[in-house]
């Protein structure tokens, strides 16, 4: 089945088996039932270990181990992996749970039951959550919808999901919502002057893009520009297989952006939303760009090629100047853009950069809050000269290999208007192995907490 199903919470007033959350700490509580039959399993209430309980009448309670308190905070989305682990029911959270923890335990329950089945059949997630009360049902689900979106383009295969592909679904969102799209293709982006992008895309047998949507008639004006590469051979220079292996999810940054305007516009926030999404796949072709060879920006400025790998970075800059063209309160660019960001960090954090002071505050406090963990790195302006090679503007590749995610960011922020408030997100867009709430495959990495942060400073 395909797309995924969206999610839903069942009815509020269905029968539902309880959950209840126990540390080992909290053992010694538990009475009747629960007590003995935790008792007769070893059930040791260890982070994710779970314990049904028989009732009456089939399962009475469900126990789910927290694990320690010196570790628990290394397990978010602690109910994320139940949907996939208990079997076919209504099933609703019980005992001591803060508002914000069951805020999080119904998105992690959410997030737990996607599956990715269009090319395998595989079991149904049988398993339903009533929303704890006082939650806002409509908008995790809507939340969730746009995560599912994100997950799902981000694990088809660029067999289906190259270019033109990638352009069906940008206008099937679009229509979803009332939103205007549009596209320029092939050489008509030399047209309309947007000749990085087509450099970078004309060797592919699908012809380069940019897609735009708008949406929302009052409000800030907020611009999100995703990477679509949709799958990056590395170009003349090429990539070794075992590069290679994963660069379907090298439009990442597209299906993330796409994911955050689905929330966006479901949830009907009072913004003016514009996104941008130049869509190409770096190929190797008789016309392909090559290394040394010097390109001329939409904004004017001359970028020398020292890698053709660094190819995201040339479609991003043309797409953030037409984004500045517009001057936006507020523009967000997100780019599986540099390995330099995954050594940082690693490939849980969604490292960011910006110079809004207020954002970067809002987005680590929002981040800890959803569930979405994020960490700044700095515009450090003193490397600005690695990006100035002498025979050209910029060099989309500096050598020695050092602070190249802050190279990157330094590069794309040439190409917004002196001044502006952008952002930008290294992400990686991927989960290694699976982890509650996060199956293995296609993730979103922080558009929840840039949807959480918004409102505290974009008025």
């Amino acid at each position: 089945m395909y797309p995924t199903p969206l999610p839903q919470f069942a009815p509020s007033d269905a029968e539902a088996c309880p959950i209840r959350a126990v540390g080992p700490e909290g053992l010694e509580g538990l009475t009747g039932a629960e007590a003995a039959w935790a008792k007769a399993t070893a059930f040791k209430a260890g982070a994710g270990e779970v314990c049904l309980v028989p009732g009456a009448e089939g399962l009475g309670a469900v126990l789910l181990g927290l694990g320690s308190t010196a570790t628990r905070d290394r397990r978010r989305l602690v109910t994320g992996d139940l949907p996939g682990r208990l079997p076919e029911g209504i099933y609703a959270l019980a005992g001591d749970w803060s508002a914000r923890e069951a805020e999080e335990a119904a998105l992690g329950w959410l997030f737990g039951s996607y599956r990715f089945t269009r090319y395998v059949e595989g079991p149904a997630v049988a398993a339903r959550l009533v929303c704890p009360e006082g939650v806002d049902a409509a908008r995790l689900e809507a939340i969730a919808a746009g995560e599912f979106l994100t997950r799902d383009l981000i694990n088809t295969p660029t067999s289906d999901m190259g270019p033109e592909a990638l352009e069906d679904a940008f206008f099937a969102l679009a229509a979803e919502h009332g939103a205007q799209a549009s596209a320029v293709r092939g050489d008509d982006l030399l047209v309309q002057n947007f000749p990085m992008i087509h450099a970078v895309g004309r060797a592919s047998a699908e012809a380069p893009r940019l897609l735009e949507l708008r949406w929302g008639e009052a409000g800030p004006a907020l611009t999100l520009v995703g990477k679509g590469v949709c799958f990056d051979t590395g170009g003349l220079d090429l990539k070794p297989a075992s590069s290679m292996g994963l660069m379907k999810k090298d439009m990442g940054g597209a299906a993330t952006v796409m994911g955050l305007a689905r929330m966006i516009m479901a949830l009907g926030l009072k913004l003016r939303l514009r996104v941008l999404v130049p869509a190409v796949e770096n190929s190797v072709s008789s016309n392909s760009f090559r290394p040394q060879d010097i390109l001329t920006s939409r904004k004017g400025l001359t970028v020398e090629i020292n890698n053709t790998d660094a190819e995201g970075r040339l479609v991003l800059a043309d797409a953030l100047t037409l984004a500045g063209e517009k001057s936006p309160d507020m523009i967000v660019s997100f780019a599986t853009l540099t390995g330099a960001a995954r050594v940082a960090v690693g490939d849980d954090l969604a490292p960011f950069f910006t110079g809004n002071e207020a954002l970067a505050t809002a987005l680590g406090e929002a981040g800890a809050e959803v569930a979405d963990p994020v960490w700044r790195l700095p515009f450090h302006a003193p490397y600005e000269p690695r990006i100035e090679p002498g025979i050209a503007d910029l060099d989309n590749a500096p050598k020695g290999g050092l602070a190249g995610s802050i190279t990157a960011a330094l590069f794309l922020r040439r190409f917004v208007p002196e001044g502006a408030d952008y952002t930008h997100f290294d992400i990686y867009g991927w989960q290694p192995s699976a982890a509650p709430g996060r199956p293995k495959g296609g993730v979103g990495m922080g558009a929840r907490a840039l949807l959480a942060a918004l409102p505290k400073v974009l008025k």
